[in-house]
């Protein structure tokens, strides 16, 4: 399993998903259609498979075109969402096979939006770390805005369901936004140790001109505030005493924040 990223937009990632043995891909929310399929022709890749995570335009704007290059392509969405395109509708805990080696479990993490999915990622012959592919729910060091939801639901996305995957899970989210999300995160916990040296890790990277992703479930229980709020310490920082009461307050807080 090979997995690249594709910087669309202004910000946003879109990513093939690669089995290197029959060489069919997977795309995860292919904005730029043309970049995507110029991605999958540079690397070998035959395009069969979309998974979107969520219905905004700038994950799910792509699918109707992309149908138009790739004939007979099929597009997966949450079946709560209405995405554009869709062809395939995906329920929490439904597997879709992509080529001889690679299994994708559907994750139903909704606040974002109502349907939206993390795609949890492995590969049959188990030689690499899972990934998860988590759209606008868990960004690196940060959450997506509570559009369609509650901090319940967004506790339940982050702190039960992709927290609950394999620590050394690597996380690709839906956008570069790592060091203002960092930046912010000092204003929560100001002595935390990992967010200072990852901060300066993320500002090399951009300054170079490299992308952020992946993190791991590991490192984001250690720097992402929102993914902390069970502990009891963070809980004292932000003034709660519960953790999802914890992740409304950071919320509200990264809302009104000028970083």
């Amino acid at each position: 399993m090979k997995i690249f990223h594709v910087p669309c937009l202004e910000d946003n990632y879109s990513y093939l998903i690669i089995d290197e043995t029959t060489k069919e891909a997977a795309v995860v929310d292919p904005v730029e259609p043309q970049k995507i399929v110029d991605a999958a022709k540079q690397h070998g890749a035959q395009l069969t498979l979309v998974l979107t995570t969520h219905h905004h335009w700038d994950h799910a704007g792509g699918n109707d075109k992309i149908k138009q290059i790739v004939p007979g392509i099929k597009v997966y969405g949450g079946s709560l969402d209405n995405v554009r395109g869709c062809t395939h509708q995906v329920e929490n805990g439904d597997n879709i096979s992509l080529g001889a080696h690679i299994n994708i479990l559907s994750l139903h993490t909704p606040c974002h939006t109502k349907g939206h999915l993390s795609y949890y990622v492995t590969s049959k012959e188990g030689e690499q770390d899972p990934a998860v592919f988590t759209g606008d729910t868990l960004f690196i060091a940060g959450c997506g805005k509570f559009f369609e939801g509650t901090a319940e639901q967004m506790y339940q996305s982050l702190c039960v369901t992709l927290g609950s995957l394999p620590k050394p899970t690597r996380v690709y989210c839906g956008h570069e936004y790592t060091v203002k999300n960092l930046q912010f995160a000092l204003t929560v916990e100001p002595n935390n140790v990992k967010i200072q040296q990852k901060l300066s890790w993320a500002q090399q990277q951009r300054q170079a001109g490299l992308p952020t992703i992946p993190s791991t479930i590991d490192e984001e229980m250690e720097t992402n505030p929102f993914m902390r709020v069970d502990l009891p310490e963070l809980q004292e920082l932000v003034g709660c005493h519960a953790p999802v009461e914890a992740l409304r307050e950071i919320r509200q807080r990264k809302d009104n924040w000028r970083g």
